[in-house]
């Protein structure tokens, strides 16, 4: 409960009910809660204040110029104001919370630090597009950036359990949507920034100053940050941080401080040099794909600045288990041809993806894929170039098409990959891709990775590429 003392400090609001909760959903306002009327990009919550005020609401936290019945909390930045009740109301945190953000790579990022952690002998969780993983258990989320409520709810139940250090993805979305704002970031980490959303973000300077604001406005400035180096917009975010005072440990192939000096690809697994601080080091990353390693340096940076020994994070990495849909092999076919199924779903994405399976490749590689509808079509050609020139044969077929037409999208993708096979079920399609695999080929199915769901029109038909992959091994009989 929100005492009155809460709301005076937050607000000055005086003479009112006790406040039982908060929320932005109107169909969940119950008796003393306050209903935060946010605008949004697709429903706009100041439409609903008069049905949230018939359900009991209190108090309504809204824009400014806004009137109602009951007492108005009115901002410049409500979401702001939002979070901050939200983490009023749910207090607890772990003691060590590590933000992680960029364009790819942030759900294995914060799985592989989680499992370095317990490695080390702490109490770990992370949460993100893959849902919480916690000593609990597992449990789904629906977003990768929870909402500020589902965030602090979250963060105070990994608390209560025990949780010490947690990992966590921030999205541009949750950091432009004030989403973290009350989160007591103690860490913070940056993979890449590659095109995507660009259906949110007007441009790439918009994208970027995004994903900045974890580390300009959300981090303490006396917080260690690590960020790959490999791309100019690492490179420009060191500089920001070392501008404000913070310690940086500059990561990846160009790493001053950790520095992936070698990958000798095995059958399952990779051989990694790693130069840390000046010194060598070569491990058994049990992944493949170079992304991987790249995620799982990321880790082990984040690891031994939020207090791990380089000893026992190097150890960890040995022991670390791949995550679902991300480059997860799904079956084999009865010759040995591997099929791997990877949430890969932007041009860059794509390419680290075809360029990491390359190595462990002696034949061809088959790729399907697709593009989601409602969603930034520009990159739709882009993706498709990418599959004609890494891939040896290239299938088109449908992922999540949503409202669009999904040959419309098909036909787009197809303009990058024109001798490409068109194929609009996607069950069919990776039928068609095992059925091409001779004994040292390699299946990629791309897009979905984790998902169990295909978007169709508003609708959500179950789907899991990694189900549909075995049935149609099973069906064929090749594993």
């Amino acid at each position: 409960m929100i005492t009155q003392h809460t709301l005076n400090s937050l607000f000055g609001i005086y003479d009112m009910s006790p406040v039982t909760g908060v929320t932005c959903d109107s169909r969940q306002v119950q008796p003393g809660m306050i209903f935060a009327a946010l605008p949004g990009t697709v429903l706009d919550g100041r439409k609903f204040i008069d049905s949230a005020i018939e359900k009991g609401a209190v108090a309504i936290l809204t824009t400014t110029g806004v009137e109602a019945s009951v007492p108005v909390i009115t901002s410049d930045e409500p979401r702001l104001e939002y979070a901050k009740l939200c983490a009023t109301l749910f207090s607890r945190q772990p003691a060590t919370i590590v933000a992680m953000t960029g364009t790819n790579g942030k759900s294995s990022t914060v799985e592989f630090l989680r499992q370095i952690w317990a490695h080390a002998g702490k109490s770990a969780a992370c949460f993100g597009t893959l849902g919480i993983e916690a000593p609990s258990g597992y449990r789904p989320l629906t977003h990768t950036t929870p909402d500020a409520l589902s965030l602090h709810k979250t963060l105070d139940e990994l608390a209560e359990e025990g949780v010490t250090h947690a990992a966590m993805e921030a999205s541009s979305h949750g950091l432009m949507q004030y989403r973290l704002d009350a989160v007591k970031v103690t860490a913070a980490g940056f993979s890449n920034l590659t095109q995507d959303h660009f259906d949110y973000h007007p441009t790439m300077t918009h994208y970027f100053n995004a994903k900045a604001r974890l580390f300009t406005e959300l981090t303490p400035a006396n917080a260690p940050v690590v960020i790959n180096t490999n791309d100019e917009y690492g490179q420009k975010l060191v500089e920001m941080c070392r501008a404000r005072g913070q310690t940086v440990t500059q990561i990846g192939w160009s790493g001053a401080d950790i520095r992936i000096d070698e990958l000798m690809p095995r059958a399952a697994s990779q051989m990694m040099t790693l130069i840390i601080h000046g010194e060598r080091h070569t491990v058994e990353l049990p992944l493949a794909g170079e992304f991987q390693a790249l995620n799982a340096v990321a880790a082990l940076a984040l690891a031994m600045v939020t207090g791990v020994s380089k000893d026992e994070a190097l150890a960890g990495l040995e022991a670390l288990t791949g995550v679902a849909g991300r480059m997860e092999r799904a079956g084999q076919t009865k010759d040995g041809a591997p099929i791997f199924v990877d949430f890969a779903h932007t041009e860059d994405g794509l390419d680290k993806l075809l360029r990491s399976v390359r190595p462990h490749t002696m034949g061809k590689i088959v790729i399907v894929f697709g593009c989601g509808g409602d969603r930034d079509p520009d990159k739709r050609a882009k993706m498709g170039r990418v599959a004609a020139k890494l891939a040896d044969e290239v299938i088109v077929t449908d992922d999540n098409p949503r409202t669009e037409d999904a040959s419309s999208i098909r036909k787009a993708v197809l303009v990058g990959c024109p001798d490409a096979t068109e194929i609009g079920d996607r069950a069919a399609a990776i039928a068609e891709g095992i059925a091409r695999l001779g004994p040292q080929d390699c299946l990629v199915v791309a897009g979905k990775g984790h998902e169990r769901g295909q978007i169709i029109g508003d609708q959500i038909i179950p789907f899991s590429d990694v189900e549909e992959v075995r049935k149609a091994l099973k069906a064929g009989k090749h594993d």
